[in-house]
C-alpha cells in the first residue's frame, strides 16, 4: 500500500485539515519538476512545508493540553462524588459517567499518538522525495526546523499513567485501593511465573497499552525517600565468557542453563544494583524455571564479582532487623556464594547490555496477571573480545547511561531493536484458565507470538555474530511485516455515549483499518510449544535473506510503491547437530538405509514436518562448522520443537513390539522344525529367517531413534518400508509353504 492511500485511510475525519497536506506537496513536487524545478519553487515548497509543520505543532500541542484539562477536570468530578452523601447507586451512577468521559479521553489520546506517527512519517517521506526529484537537498536544513517544532517528540506515557490512576479509581467505586500498597508485594525473593512473550508492532504499541489498562492499572516503583518521578527505564548487564557457554546453554535449552546478569532500574545514578541468575529446567525434572535475585550497591559490585566482597555482614544486619525470614536468608546467602562461584569458575565477564523502557501493568500486591511492555528495545556491547576496552577493569561501561538510541555508539557495538516486546506473566492455579480478556489480547492483531524471546540471546547473536554458532529461531521472523490484519474488534474502539460524546475510540477505527497492510500472517501465530527449545537440522535449498552487519540499526521504512516493509539486517540460520552423532548412528545407518530406501537419517523431509508434534517448525540452509564469516544462508538456527520424555519411552514399546511379533514368529518356526514333516521344515525355516531379519531390524531402528532422540533431531520418525517388506516375506513365506504341501498332496 502506498503511503498517501495509507494516510487518507487513516486519518480522522474530524482532524482531516490538520493532517500534512502530503498529496499536495507531492503534486506540487511533480508539476514543478515537470517544467523544471527552480529556486523560486525551491522557496515556494519550502514556505509551504513549514506551513504545514506549524499546522500539525500547533494543533498537536492544542490537544494534547485539552486531553490534560479534562483530565484535571475527571479528577475533580471524582473527588466531588466521593465527598458527597448521595445514595451508592446514585454515586455509582455518577461515576459511570466520569468513566465514560474518561474512555472518551482513552480515544482521543490513541488518536493524537497515531496521528502524531503518521504525520513525522509523511514529514520525512516528503523531504525525502523532495531530495529524489529536485536539484536541491533539504534533508539536513529541515531536520533542524523539525528539532524546534519536536511535535513527534510529545511522550504520552504522564497521560497514560494519569489515566490509569484514574481509570482505577473509578472502577473501585472512587477509592484508590492501591494507593498504600507495595508495587512488589506478592513478588517473593524467587519467581515462579508462567511467561509468554510477544513482539508489538511500534504502530500498536499505543493501542495496546490503552487497552490493557482498562484492566489492569499502570504499576508505579516510586524510590524511597525520593520525589523524582519514576523512570521506565531498565539496563542490564547480562555476563558470559570467552566461548560464550552461557548463551549456548540457554539457546540449546540444556538442564541447568544459567543466565546471569546485573540490573538496575532508573538512570545511572542508581545505587541499589540487582544480581540475578535465571536457572532453566526441563519439564520432566518436575522443577520449574525460576529467576533468583538479591540487591546489592553499587560501590560494591567491582569488589564482589572479584570475590573479595560476600554478603554476610549484609546478611547478619537483616537476621539482626528481622525483616527476612530465615529461608529468605539462607537462600540469599546460598545465591550469592553461587553467582561469585560461578563468575570465577567461569571466567565471566560483562558482555552485553540491554536497555528499555518498561511499562508494568500489574494491580499492587496482586501476581497472578502481569504484563510488561519494553520500548526502545536496544543492546549494546560491553565485551572486550576484539581488544577494545569497552568496560576495563569495570563491571560495565560508564561512556553511556540511558539516553536512547545512543548516537556516540558506533553502529557495530549497538543494535537497536525495531520492536516492542510485551511480556504476559501468569501465576495461577493448575486447571484455572487466564482472563478472558487477556487471552483475546494473545489472539489479536496486536501481538506477535516469539516464545522463549531472550533479549540476551538477540543481542549476543547480533553483536558477537562471529563467535556464534547456534542463532535463535526468531531471526526468520525479522525480515518481513509483523503487521496482522484486525480479525477481531478489540481493544480501543469508537461508541456513542449516552450524553453524545465519544466514548472509547470507535468501530471506524478498526473499519478504516484497512490503512494496515494484510501482509502474510506469521507463522508464529499459531503458538509454538513453550517449553523446550531443540537444535533441528535443516532442508536443504531454503534460502534465508540478511542484510547489514553485527551493528545493524533496525529500521521501519516505508516503501512507496511497496507498501511497508521491514528492512533489519537479519539472519535465517540452520544448525546441523551432527557433530557427535557418534559411532551407533554412522554404523546403522548403512544397514538403515540398505532396509528402508525411504529412510530420511540424513536429511529432513521436504514438508518440515514435524513427526514429534505434528507441527511445522522453522527450516533453513544447513552449514558447515566454519563459524565466522556465514552468509545468510549457511548460518545456524534453534527451532522450538516439543520433546516430551515419553518420546524414549514410545521408542522402547515400539522395539518390545517387533520383538513380541519376533518371538510369536520364532516359537512357530521353531515348532514347524521340530514336529513337522518335509514340507513343515522348509516353512520353519523360512519363517525362522525372517524372525532373525526382524529381530536385527528392530535393534537397529530403536537405536537410530534413540540416538536422533538424544540429539533433539525433528524428525520425521515414521517407518513405512519396514512394515512393508514384513508384509511382502510373510505373504511369499505362506505362499511358498502353501505351494510346497500342495505339491506333495495332502
Amino acid at each position: 500500500m502506498k503511503f498517501g492511500q495509507q494516510l487518507r485511510e487513516s486519518l480522522l475525519p474530524e482532524w482531516k485539515f490538520y493532517y500534512v497536506d502530503y498529496a499536495g506537496l507531492k503534486r506540487f513536487l511533480y508539476e514543478r519538476s515537470d517544467k523544471g524545478y527552480t529556486a523560486d519553487d525551491e522557496s515556494e515548497f519550502v514556505r509551504l512545508l513549514d506551513g504545514e509543520l506549524e499546522k500539525v505543532h500547533d494543533f498537536q500541542q492544542t490537544k494534547s493540553g485539552e486531553m490534560k484539562r479534562r483530565i484535571e477536570y475527571c479528577e475533580q468530578q471524582v473527588s466531588l462524588i466521593t465527598k458527597n452523601d448521595a445514595p451508592t447507586d446514585a454515586k455509582r451512577e455518577q461515576l459511570d459517567i466520569i468513566e465514560h468521559e474518561i474512555d472518551t479521553v482513552i480515544s482521543e489520546v490513541y488518536e493524537l499518538a497515531k496521528f502524531t506517527r503518521l504525520n513525522f512519517t509523511a514529514f520525512i517521506k516528503i523531504v525525502k522525495k523532495h531530495d529524489k526529484n529536485a536539484p536541491f537537498v533539504l534533508k539536513p536544513v529541515f531536520t533542524v526546523r523539525l528539532n524546534s517544532r519536536p511535535f513527534f517528540r510529545e511522550n504520552f506515557d504522564e497521560l497514560l499513567l494519569e489515566l490509569s490512576r484514574l481509570y482505577n479509581i473509578v472502577r473501585n467505586g472512587g477509592v484508590d485501593v492501591d494507593q498504600d500498597k507495595d508495587p512488589q508485594s506478592g513478588n517473593g525473593q524467587n519467581f515462579v511465573r508462567q511467561t509468554t512473550k510477544y513482539w508489538v508492532h511500534p504502530d500498536n504499541v499505543m493501542e495496546l497499552k490503552l487497552y490493557i489498562l482498562k484492566f489492569l492499572p499502570v504499576l508505579i516503583y516510586r524510590t524511597k525517600g525520593t520525589t523524582k518521578p519514576p523512570s521506565p527505564a531498565i539496563t542490564s548487564i547480562y555476563f558470559d565468557n570467552e566461548d560464550l557457554d552461557l548463551y549456548q546453554g540457554r539457546i540449546e535449552k540444556s538442564e541447568g542453563a544459567e543466565a546471569i546478569r546485573l540490573r538496575w532500574y532508573g538512570d545511572m545514578d542508581s545505587n541499589e544494583i540487582f544480581i540475578e541468575r535465571k536457572t532453566h529446567h526441563e519439564d520432566w525434572t518436575g522443577e520449574k524455571s525460576v529467576k533468583e535475585r538479591f540487591s546489592l550497591k553499587e560501590k560494591y559490585v567491582n569488589s564482589y564479582l572479584s570475590g573479595n566482597y560476600t554478603m554476610d555482614s549484609k546478611i547478619q544486619r537483616l537476621r539482626e532487623e528481622g525483616k527476612k525470614s530465615d529461608q529468605d536468608l539462607q537462600d540469599m546467602e546460598t545465591l550469592s556464594y553461587e553467582v561469585q562461584n560461578s563468575v570465577r569458575e567461569k571466567r565471566l565477564c560483562p558482555v552485553v547490555r540491554t536497555f528499555y523502557n518498561r511499562t508494568a501493568f500489574q494491580i499492587p500486591g496482586d501476581a497472578r496477571v502481569r504484563i510488561s511492555l519494553d520500548t526502545e528495545l536496544t543492546m549494546v556491547r560491553e565485551d572486550g573480545f576484539d581488544g577494545k576496552a569497552r568496560a576495563g577493569n569495570n563491571w560495565r561501561r560508564t561512556d553511556i547511561g540511558i539516553d536512547f538510541p545512543f548516537p556516540q555508539l558506533p553502529e557495530s557495538d549497538v543494535c537497536r531493536f525495531p520492536y516492542a516486546v510485551l511480556e504476559v506473566k501468569l501465576q495461577t492455579q493448575s486447571g484455572v484458565e487466564p482472563p478472558q480478556w487477556v487471552t483475546d489480547l494473545i489472539d489479536s492483531h496486536l501481538v506477535e507470538a516469539v516464545p522463549k524471546f531472550s533479549k540476551f540471546i538477540h543481542g549476543t547473536s547480533v553483536l558477537l555474530e562471529d563467535r556464534v554458532d547456534v542463532f535463535p529461531f526468531w531471526f526468520s521472523q525479522m525480515d518481513r511485516d509483523i503487521r496482522k490484519p484486525v480479525t477481531k474488534a478489540i481493544g480501543v474502539s469508537r461508541t456513542s455515549s449516552p450524553r453524545g460524546s465519544i466514548v472509547g475510540v470507535d468501530n471506524l477505527v478498526r473499519h478504516r483499518s484497512g490503512r494496515i497492510s494484510s501482509g502474510t500472517r506469521s507463522q508464529s501465530s499459531s503458538h509454538f510449544p513453550n517449553d523446550i527449545e531443540v537444535i533441528i537440522e535443516n532442508e536443504p535449498g531454503e534460502r534465508a535473506s540478511q542484510s547489514g552487519s553485527a551493528g545493524t540499526h533496525y529500521s521501519q521504512a516505508y516503501d512507496e510503491d511497496a507498501g511497508a516493509t521491514v528492512t533489519e539486517g537479519t539472519a535465517l540460520l540452520g544448525r546441523k547437530q551432527q557433530a557427535d552423532k557418534g559411532t551407533a548412528d554412522s554404523a546403522a545407518s548403512w544397514l538403515v538405509r540398505a532396509i528402508n530406501p525411504f529412510s530420511t537419517s540424513d536429511k529432513r523431509s521436504s514438508s518440515g514436518y514435524d513427526a514429534l508434534t505434528g507441527e511445522v517448525p522453522f527450516v533453513a540452509q544447513s552449514a558447515d562448522d566454519s563459524g565466522a564469516g556465514r552468509s545468510a544462508g549457511q548460518r545456524r538456527i534453534a527451532v522450538p520443537v516439543r520433546v516430551e520424555p515419553k518420546v524414549f519411552f514410545a521408542n522402547e514399546r515400539t522395539f518390545l513390539s517387533w520383538l513380541n511379533f519376533a518371538i510369536v514368529l520364532g516359537s512357530l518356526a521353531l515348532g514347524l522344525l521340530n514336529f513337522g514333516d518335509r514340507t513343515g521344515k522348509i516353512a520353519g525355516a523360512a519363517f525362522t529367517l525372517i524372525a532373525m531379519f526382524v529381530m536385527v531390524y528392530a535393534l537397529v531402528l530403536f537405536q537410530w531413534r534413540a540416538e536422533r532422540i538424544r540429539q533433539r533431531d525433528a524428525g520425521p520418525y515414521d517407518d513405512r518400508t519396514g512394515p512393508t517388506f514384513l508384509v511382502i516375506v510373510l505373504i511369499a513365506a505362506v505362499v511358498l509353504n502353501f505351494y510346497l504341501k500342495v505339491s506333495a498332496g495332502f
